[in-house]
């Protein structure tokens, strides 16, 4: 691995805002979803559904790492 450089301000919004939107939107949807927003202690194995999803979320990573080598190598042909 490459030591990146440190952030350079832009004229970019900021994320953690743009998160927040997000997390406020899933649990909308999760409230449309299942009529309730997730708690503790509703029945499900949080471990278990974090495990699946981290697992989804690698594959969506792993995906991304190769379509930006492929996308470089094209490039610098």
């Amino acid at each position: 691995m490459t030591e990146q450089p440190a952030p350079v301000a832009n004229q970019h919004p900021p994320i953690v805002p743009q998160v927040i939107a997000d997390l406020d939107a899933r649990m909308a949807l999760g409230v449309r979803r299942y009529g309730v927003a997730l708690q503790p202690e509703n029945q499900r194995d949080a471990l278990q559904d974090a495990y699946e999803e981290a697992m989804d979320l690698t594959i969506y990573l792993k995906q991304a790492l190769v379509e930006r080598d492929l996308r470089r190598a094209r490039e610098s042909v």
